[in-house]
């Protein structure tokens, strides 16, 4: 994209973090005259609170800041989700070896020089704004992808809320078995996502009443490697794809697409197809009424007796459900459902 001469409403906006004004005032010259929209922040504080109110698409950020330095600055961004994508540019005295690597662990992702080379400054602003442009493409395909998926469980009547009760209850049995935030925030992605290539699946076959016949049930199964192919090209949906193929794999290899065994099996796809396997049984579908929780109980460990599901994340999953736990993340969706993400 050639930022020069853009419209204003599509031109880059970048915030310029500085206590001088002379430098301010060079960078918005400079970079005005190429398309840009300039933004100025006098202090570390105030920074955070342009920020927090509108995401610009790039931070010129000086390491000698009022209230909080620049180093700060950048970790408060690069640590928080909704912005830690947001290319940050440090600006430090010539020579500061030591200031840089302090930048580079702040999450830093590029570093000008005093007194700073206005080419050099152009040059690279423009390409971290490319390649934030691409990331924000990328972040809208993959929530349109989201949003499919959750439009899947109202083709068939049966499963309205399952999207957003498998993606709750996933998430509270990983806190249940101590998982970090980036395995939560998966499984939360992957509750959404698991059912994705049911998308290809005919109407006819899904609203169908009582047995599938084997041709049917194979298309069914193939909705695991469809949603896996819908994955594959999109960066931020590359974590929740080993859940997407492999929910509906068991223990003993009986499992499908790839049969996978015991620890072939990936945890995170394993918590989905349990979760998955209570929702579906206590709710009403085509083939069979909704069964009590005493009755899910049953079946899950009648599933475990099998070879299916491992005894330890089942057992860990029933006592959830026996004390109540789990119930409280079911009528929690009654919210959730009116504001899906």
């Amino acid at each position: 994209m050639d930022l020069k001469h853009a419209d204003l409403n599509n031109a880059g906006r970048v915030l310029v973090v500085d206590d001088n004004e002379g430098v301010t005032k060079l960078f918005e010259r400079l970079l005005g005259d190429e398309g840009l929209h300039v933004e100025v922040a006098r202090d570390g504080i105030s920074a955070l609170q342009s920020i927090s109110e509108r995401t610009p698409d790039l931070v010129v950020l000086d390491v000698v800041l009022p209230s909080i330095d620049g180093f700060e600055v950048c970790r408060r961004i690069k640590q928080e989700p909704a912005t830690r994508l947001l290319p940050v540019v440090l600006v430090t005295a010539h020579g500061e070896q030591d200031k840089r690597i302090e930048g580079a662990k702040a999450g830093a992702d590029d570093f000008l020089c005093k007194p700073v080379d206005t080419q050099e400054l152009l040059a690279r602003v423009k390409s971290l704004i490319r390649l934030k442009r691409y990331t924000d493409d990328l972040d809208s395909a993959s929530s349109i992808i989201m949003m499919l998926a959750v439009m899947v469980e109202s083709r068939d009547g049966y499963t309205v809320g399952h999207c957003h009760r498998i993606a709750n209850y996933a998430t509270a049995l990983g806190r249940n078995l101590g998982l970090g935030d980036e395995d939560l925030q998966t499984l939360r992605r992957g509750g959404f996502l698991h059912d994705i290539g049911m998308l290809a699946i005919p109407d006819s076959v899904l609203r169908k009443r009582g047995t599938l016949e084997p041709e049917e049930f194979e298309l069914v199964k193939s909705h695991t490697l469809i949603g896996d192919n819908l994955c594959a090209h999109l960066r931020t949906l590359q974590s929740a794809r080993p859940i997407v193929r492999h929910h509906h794999e068991r223990l003993d290899g009986s499992g499908y697409p790839d049969g996978l065994k015991g620890d072939e099996i990936p945890l995170l796809a394993e918590i989905i197809g349990l979760v998955g396997a209570y929702d579906a049984i206590t709710s009403d579908r085509p083939y069979q009424s909704a069964q009590q929780n005493s009755g899910a109980i049953e079946i899950l460990q009648e599933q475990v007796r099998r070879g299916w599901r491992r005894a330890e994340l089942t057992d860990r999953f029933v006592a959830m459900i026996e004390s109540g736990e789990l119930e409280l993340y079911r009528s929690a969706d009654a919210i959730a459902e009116k504001a899906p993400h």
